[in-house]
């Protein structure tokens, strides 16, 4: 099921995310935040492949391989779980913490900044999570920003988006504040691909993704989808990847922000590979995407938390691990944590 990428042309007001200028394309001017804006309808021109049409969605039913079988999911009790006291930071310091999946908090800047959090139990059509959340709720410090990479339910999660404050400022892909404001958050911030808004000094940039999005049964690819580089006044770079395919995206992310310190990457919920290549990493492609993007240093996520898709629960550890090795990259640039495990930029 593997296509080559379609333009991405749009009909939106940005003209950026075309991405045409050669080398290293100039940033856009910081948008300012929680701008009111108005989108186009869909954003289907957006996807670098195809949706799986009637043929495959037969094929999927054929085979059903959702789950693992009992080997696959014997290991769970063996899953890298050790949640610790959040690291004590200044204005000065970059420090990341995994609560799992693609949730993380970032401490750049001087803010705290939560990644796609999701602290409920369990998420619509998804067994229950197979490790408990690495931060307590009551343990983080007051959220200063929280970004969104799509919409799905795993990433966009209304139960622990109901404990922030309505005052949080929120950033998201274009398309989604209405999501938000209906909800009664006030200070929601809608971007394009290569767009950006600045918070307290801290550059947020919005950047494009190989996947899609979905919540309801006539809302596809209604909204966007994307990852986001936070960049901190002295110039250091985290990279948080969202939920994305491997493609030629990395590679012009790299470009127009060199200098990734740190790349948070998705390494799980990929098989059967003819069923998710087009939307979901594999270990081995996570690995060739924190290069394409020249990333210093590599932390995966999106694995060990649900059970998403077929492949064994800790094989997405053991072949980044493997695929790490065979690039010859050095172990310590490989931030392998367990869930509620964290680490400091030096």
């Amino acid at each position: 099921m593997t296509q080559q990428p379609r333009s991405t042309t749009s009909t939106s007001t940005s003209a950026e995310h075309t991405d045409t200028a050669p080398d290293r394309p100039p940033l856009a001017r910081p948008r300012p935040p929680a701008e009111r804006r108005v989108w186009p309808r869909t954003f289907h021109d957006r996807l670098t492949a195809p949706l799986p049409g009637l043929k495959a969605l037969a094929r999927f039913a054929r085979e059903g391989a959702v789950r693992p079988g009992p080997g696959g999911l014997a290991d769970i009790p063996r899953l890298p779980y050790a949640p610790g006291p959040l690291p004590h930071v200044d204005a000065r310091t970059v420090a990341v913490t995994w609560a799992g999946h693609a949730s993380w908090v970032v401490r750049i800047g001087g803010l705290t900044v939560l990644t796609d959090p999701v602290w409920s139990r369990r998420i619509l059509g998804t067994p229950a999570r197979i490790t408990p959340v690495g931060v307590p709720w009551s343990a983080l410090p007051r959220v200063d920003a929280v970004v969104i990479s799509h919409n799905h339910y795993d990433h966009l999660d209304a139960p622990t988006l109901r404990r922030l404050p309505r005052d949080t400022p929120v950033l998201v892909p274009a398309g989604l504040g209405r999501w938000f404001h209906r909800r009664r958050f006030t200070r929601v911030t809608e971007l394009d691909w290569w767009e950006a808004t600045e918070l307290n000094g801290v550059r947020f940039d919005f950047v494009p993704a190989h996947h899609w999005s979905k919540r309801s049964l006539t809302d596809t690819c209604r909204t966007l989808w994307g990852g986001w580089v936070l960049t901190d006044p002295d110039g250091r770079r985290v990279y948080f990847a969202g939920d994305t395919g491997y493609g030629h995206w990395f590679t012009r992310i790299g470009r127009r922000y060199p200098g990734i310190d740190l790349a948070l990457l998705p390494i799980g919920a990929y098989d059967p590979r003819w069923w998710l290549s087009d939307v979901h990493c594999d270990p081995e492609e996570a690995v060739r995407a924190a290069q394409d993007v020249g990333a210093r240093h590599m932390a995966p996520m999106h694995w060990g938390t649900f059970v998403l898709s077929a492949e064994p629960v800790l094989e997405p550890l053991t072949r980044v691990r493997a695929a790490w090795e065979q690039a010859g990259l050095a172990r310590d640039r490989l931030w392998d944590l367990p869930v509620g495990g964290s680490r400091v930029l030096e």
